[in-house]
């Protein structure tokens, strides 16, 4: 088995001033594809958490019992599932969602974005009544940070509401399932159908979470936040804890850490008949 560890930088993408990108209603550039032949695109398959963000941004977090102005409102799609699905749909993949929102105003908006940006939402739970999740995120200029105040969705979605018809439906022709480990007992139900498929898992880490570790144990791909290996491994460093994720995790072909400015680290395992531990780190 050989272990490689890769250094990746951050793309110049965003100016240092910048707000943390969000997802936005803007349509993909569908020209420079007219002449292209047409083919079959990747079907993706996601399983979690969407919601309403409003993002306000201020010069600096306010104190305690302060009142303060907001310099910039936005009002936009979020959570981690419908995010990493709108992503696929704008580079080109067909992606799917198992989720659950209300029928209500925020519930409606949702779905209607995810469908405006090509995000098919037609496996989704939608409630009759309730509320449907949204977050409060507060950009701070100073620090340029974002502080998120979420609120779920309500009632909360229940493994029996996802029939065996449309799971089976769902899957169907899909070549990657991705999770958030939010609606984890719904998630592990469509892990388990993938996995006796053959169909490559993979998992968003973003920190410990009820029902992750038993989502890791059929992911074939991790990503994860930067704090995220050494918390669940207690590794002494990044680069040691990510060896410990590949040997726990038999699974596992290759696991990513995301380090904000300073881009990711990569660790992939290839088998070559040998036993050997490669690391190489490169912080240049």
């Amino acid at each position: 088995m050989m272990l490689t560890l890769l250094h990746i930088p951050p793309l110049p993408i965003n100016s240092p001033s910048s707000p943390p990108p969000r997802r936005r209603r803007c349509p993909p550039p569908m020209a420079a594809f007219a002449s292209a032949p047409q083919q079959s695109k990747p079907l993706v398959l996601g399983c979690g958490a969407v919601s309403v963000d409003y993002l306000a941004t201020v010069a600096s977090f306010p104190n305690p019992d302060d009142k303060i102005r907001s310099l910039a409102l936005k009002v936009e799609g979020g959570g981690n599932a419908g995010n990493a699905l709108t992503g696929a749909a704008r580079l080109g993949l067909s992606p799917r969602i198992i989720s659950k929102a209300s029928n209500d105003a925020l519930g409606k908006s949702i779905l209607k974005e995810l469908q405006d940006d090509g995000v098919d939402t037609s496996y989704m739970t939608v409630a009759d009544g309730g509320n449907s999740p949204f977050t409060y995120i507060i950009v701070d200029n100073q620090t340029k940070t974002r502080t998120c105040i979420h609120t779920p969705g309500y009632p909360p979605m229940k493994p029996e509401e996802l029939t065996k018809e449309n799971l089976f439906a769902a899957l169907h022709g899909v070549e990657m399932v991705y999770f958030d480990v939010r609606l984890h007992e719904t998630a592990l139900l469509v892990a388990e159908e993938a996995s006796q498929r053959k169909i490559p898992i993979l998992v968003d880490a973003e920190k410990k979470r009820e029902g992750l570790d038993d989502l890791l144990n059929f992911a074939s791909y991790v990503v994860c936040s930067a704090k995220f290996p050494q918390a669940w491994t207690g590794a002494s460093s990044t680069p040691v804890a990510l060896v410990h994720m590949l040997l726990r995790l038999p699974n596992l072909k290759f696991v990513i850490v995301t380090r904000g400015e300073k881009g990711c680290l990569m660790l992939e395992r290839s088998m070559t008949g040998e036993f050997i531990v490669v690391l190489h780190v490169n912080f240049s």
